[in-house]
C-alpha cells in the first residue's frame, strides 16, 4: 500500500475514476458461446472464460460467473477505500477484503421449493469482510473509513440497494 498512497491525490484519484467511468460506458462486452466453454469477449479483444462446477454439468476448469461477480464486488470495494485512504493521507498496512454469498442451486435449475413456488436464483445473501490495519490509526477511525469507502463504491452500493434491470433482447435472423 506505501507505493500507492504518494501516487494519488484526490484530484488525480477523481480524474482517473472519471475517464475510467468513460472508458466503461463506450466498451461492450459481448458474450462468447462455443461448444466448450462460455465466456466474455471485450471490444478490444480481450477474452475471459467462465465454466460452472462438474456437479453442475461444467468441467470446473475455469471460474464461475457468480465467482467473477464476488471478485468485482470485493475489488470495487478495495479500490474506493484505498482511493479513500490516500485521499485522507492515511497509510494502509494492510488491506483485506473477501466477497461472499449464499445462493439455493434450485434456483440456477429453475426448481420449484416443496410448496411449488420457483426458487429464487439469486443470491440469498451477500456480505463483506474487509481487514483493515494503519498504525496509529484509531478504530473508530479506520471503521469510519471503510464505511466512508463503500458509501461511494459503485458495485457494493448496486449489492447493497439492487435496482430494476432494464432487459433489450434482440433476435438475429437466420
Amino acid at each position: 500500500m506505501n507505493a500507492i498512497q504518494p501516487a494519488i491525490h484526490p484530484s488525480i484519484a477523481i480524474a482517473v475514476l472519471l475517464q475510467e467511468a468513460r472508458a466503461v460506458l463506450v466498451e461492450l462486452a459481448d458474450l462468447l458461446v462455443d461448444r466448450d466453454a462460455l465466456g466474455l469477449r471485450v471490444a478490444d479483444g480481450a477474452q475471459l472464460l467462465t465454466d460452472m462446477p462438474a456437479e453442475l454439468g461444467g468441467s470446473g476448469d475455469q471460474v464461475t460467473p457468480g465467482w467473477l461477480f464476488r471478485a468485482g464486488l470485493a475489488a470495487c470495494a478495495t479500490t474506493s477505500i484505498v482511493l479513500m485512504a490516500a485521499a485522507e493521507g492515511m497509510e494502509l498496512a494492510a488491506l483485506e477484503v473477501r466477497a461472499g454469498s449464499r445462493s439455493d442451486t434450485r434456483g440456477l435449475l429453475g426448481m420449484n421449493d416443496e410448496a411449488g413456488r420457483p426458487v429464487y436464483a439469486g443470491p440469498l445473501e451477500m456480505h463483506l469482510q474487509v481487514q483493515v490495519e494503519a498504525p496509529g490509526v484509531a478504530p473508530d477511525r479506520l471503521r469510519a473509513l471503510v464505511e466512508r469507502a463503500l458509501a461511494c463504491s459503485p458495485v457494493p452500493c448496486m449489492v447493497g440497494q439492487a435496482h430494476a434491470m432494464a432487459v433489450q433482447i434482440d433476435i438475429a435472423s437466420a
